[in-house]
């Protein structure tokens, strides 16, 4: 076991793109964690979509050894995700830590994301590092994002460290800060009953769930009968090691370590993220605090483009379970899209990764409707339900009220698209919170509603923005909405894998636009065929599909007029009892065009 005082836990803060893993790949290169021929760039990412997209998905651990003036230093670096959705994982991961750095771009300066995740560590006591990356760029402007970093964050720049991690410039000075600057862990006695934070936990074909742990007291051993105490489950010890960033086993982890174990646990949702693990015999007298289990904020139906497809999208599902226990699939059908899975994300992009994943690792064509949230909703009976499908809303006349989750989000944007942001935020029932200037950029603080925002608003905030807008946000609470259900009808028939939940005003609009874009993209059939939105009984929107034509007065050539008449009346009746009975196929792409539409 490694001496307390030689241990530094830091963890690394950054907004997509700033330089975090290339970071991480330097620190492991100089502390010869790996050999130069093993190296390649973002070590720490294993997932091809890590990769291509410059994000992290799964939190990793990796342990580093630097000797300096003769002694030798246990470094364990925690390369956590950045984005929202895995806001959790990320306050886990940092109540592990005792230190931060801060890395930001020399030339971009503070983002969204940045601010979040540095305010988590704030919040959570870290003693945080400012970094300045890719100083080597002719457009840095280290004084200026220095002064920003001390302006908006509120913390003293100016011992930051500056490099490249691309070059490899500045990084012994970046080991010296962690040394110094970083504190070593305070808590822990070695004698003491066992207690770990359980930071994270994936799933390995080989060794079953590795459980990523921070030991808080007591010793972890091989052999050892360990219990989860929020789950009450009790398993043997087959492995424990560390993350060099090989798999490397160890005897033993005691207080202030970082490391992991194995033990024969069959599913990543047996191994809670944030659960507290002691011994089975010796059990400690109180978890950890800040556990709370996983709650899916955004819902979509994933259903097979070719039905015949339907067992291996379950078995696909079934695989990714295993990896991701926030992620939560039960079965549905739906006239329109015929067997498919309601699926629960933490959030978009959680939601775009597990649909990329169905795709790419299992060879997927799918198709998703309409991302909805959680509603909550009061009958009039006193009773409360949850609605995660527009589809299964209660009549009307039983609802007392519905409650719709609100958010508030953060948005950094230069100065020239300010306006064209404000009216966005207002178009989607946002209420300002706050407006203040860093340098030229505009910081906005709104509260808008999630219902809102999961349907097309990142990808609008970017194309105003032309890219340039960060944007981050976290769930607020949930407020009374005048919300109504509206269902699309294709020639009187409702499909339900188009009926959403939106607000009252927005209705007529979102209707419209709807009607247009499934006129657009249906193909004309031999009778009309009408498409309407309708709330309830009333009808707030239509356009027509005409009918094709078969001239059936062509043979008709001279005499009486009557005949021409009759032929036509003939027609008529048919195309009446064609549209009473005639079934109206929609394509495939007509319902992903109609879910991607843009309002604006």
């Amino acid at each position: 076991m490694t001496p307390r005082q030689s241990i530094r836990n830091f963890s690394i803060v950054a907004h997509i793109d700033h330089g975090k893993s290339t970071l991480s790949d330097r620190l492991i290169q100089l502390t010869g964690g790996l050999a130069d021929r093993e190296m390649k760039e973002q070590v720490l990412d294993n997932m091809d979509i890590e990769r291509e997209r410059g994000i992290t998905i799964k939190a990793q651990t990796v342990r580093l050894t630097h000797v300096r003036d003769g002694q030798t230093y246990v470094l364990n670096l925690i390369d956590t995700p950045g984005h929202v959705d895995f806001a959790y994982e990320v306050s886990r991961s940092l109540a592990a830590c005792e230190g931060a750095l801060l890395v930001v771009d020399a030339s971009q300066g503070v983002e969204a994301q940045t601010l979040a995740n540095v305010y988590q560590a704030i919040d959570a006591d870290l003693e945080i590092v400012p970094v300045l990356n890719k100083i080597d760029l002719p457009a840095a402007e280290p004084d200026r994002i220095k002064a920003q970093i001390e302006e908006v964050i509120g913390i003293d720049a100016s011992q930051a460290v500056m490099i490249s991690a691309k070059t490899g410039l500045g990084i012994p000075d970046v080991l010296d800060a962690i040394i110094d600057r970083l504190p070593a862990p305070k808590d822990g006695d070695p004698d003491a009953p066992l207690k770990a934070l359980l930071m994270d936990a994936y799933y390995d074909a080989y060794l079953g769930v590795v459980v990523l742990v921070r030991i808080k007291d007591g010793v972890l051993r091989k052999g050892m009968k360990v219990r989860m105490m929020a789950t009450g489950a009790t398993y043997g010890v087959d492995r424990v090691g560390v993350f060099k960033p090989k798999i490397t086993e160890i005897d033993a982890l005691g207080p202030g370590e970082i490391g992991f174990l194995t033990a024969s646990i069959k599913e990543v949702g047996d191994a809670a993220v944030g659960d507290t693990i002691t011994e089975d015999r010796r059990q400690t007298a109180s978890a950890l605090p800040g556990f709370k289990p996983a709650q899916p904020v955004v819902f979509c139906g994933l259903f097979p483009v070719d039905a015949a497809n339907f067992e291996d999208l379950r078995a696909a599902m079934g695989k990714l379970r295993l990896n991701d226990a926030s992620f939560s699939f039960e079965m549905e059908t739906s006239a329109a899209l015929g067997f498919g899975f309601r699926c629960g994300f933490l959030g978009l992009l959680h939601l775009e990764i597990i649909q990329e994943r169905l795709a790419r690792e299992f060879n997927l064509d799918l198709i998703a409707t309409a991302p909805s949230v959680v509603y909550e909703i009061k009958l009039r009976g006193g009773e409360v339900v949850e609605l995660h499908n527009p589809v299964d809303m209660p009549d009307v006349m039983q609802i007392a009220e519905i409650h719709e989750p609100w958010i508030k989000a953060t948005i950094l944007t230069p100065d020239e698209y300010l306006g064209g942001i404000i009216k966005l935020c207002q178009d989607r029932r946002g209420n300002q919170q706050e407006l203040t200037y860093v340098g030229s950029r505009a910081m906005m603080v709104y509260e808008l509603p999630l219902n809102e925002v999961v349907f097309d608003f990142y990808d609008r905030l970017k194309s105003i923005s032309k890219g340039y807008a960060s944007f981050d946000y976290v769930m607020v609470d949930r407020r009374e909405g005048d919300l109504v259900k509206m269902q699309i009808l294709v020639n009187d028939e409702p499909v339900d894998a188009l009926s959403m939940l939106v607000h009252r005003n927005r209705a007529e609009s979102r209707g419209r636009v709807m009607c247009e874009k499934l006129k657009e993209l249906i193909p004309q059939h031999m009778f009309k065929i009408p498409i309407q939105a309708a709330i309830g009984g009333r009808i707030i929107a239509r356009e027509t599909i005409s009918a094709l034509r078969k001239d059936v007065t062509a043979k008709c050539y001279g005499g009486d007029a009557t005949r021409k008449r009759k032929l036509l009346d003939k027609q008529k009746e048919g195309k009446k009892r064609m549209r009473q009975f005639g079934k109206v196929e929609i394509p495939q792409e007509a319902f992903i065009a109609a879910l991607k539409m843009d309002e604006n």
